[in-house]
């Protein structure tokens, strides 16, 4: 699996702080949109979207330039959704209606991974991770209710 470069962690930072910005804060959410972070092996390009596929800003990762990993995504995924943890709270102000989330896709426009999830009360940064979150639950009440 490849280590994102400190530069690669900056580009996707930077990405995101304009992505963020075409949303400011305000007090009554107005626009209804996920954000769609397209990614494409062969040129290194990270895009964000709206639901319309109208673009918000768009970089060149360098490090990403004709990567033929075959984890390439997985290992996208977990580089950008380290960026969105640490620009979390800007994340979770963003004038959307709620719930919105960061989508990451492949260049062909197919979606490969939810990244980050905001709804009223709870942001996911991982998504996949809900899968076992009920589970995990009646677990901790069955152990509860036996003490």
């Amino acid at each position: 699996m490849m280590k994102a470069t400190e530069q690669t962690i900056q580009q996707i930072d930077r990405a995101l702080r304009k992505t963020a910005e075409k949303f400011p804060p305000t007090e009554e959410a107005v626009q209804m949109t996920d954000i769609h972070v397209r990614v494409t092996q062969e040129t290194g390009e990270l895009m964000t979207f709206d639901d319309d596929d109208r673009e918000l800003t768009r970089c060149v990762v360098e490090q990403w330039i004709d990567n033929k990993d075959d984890d390439f995504y997985a290992t996208v995924a977990a580089t950008v959704r380290s960026c969105i943890a640490r620009q979390k709270e800007a994340l979770e102000q963003l004038s959307l209606l709620k719930p919105y989330s960061f989508v990451l896709e492949d260049d062909d426009c197919e979606a490969v991974e939810e990244l980050f999830v905001v709804d009223d009360d709870i942001a996911i940064i991982d998504p996949v991770n809900i899968d076992t979150l009920d589970s995990d639950l009646d677990d901790f009440l069955e152990n509860l209710l036996k003490s």
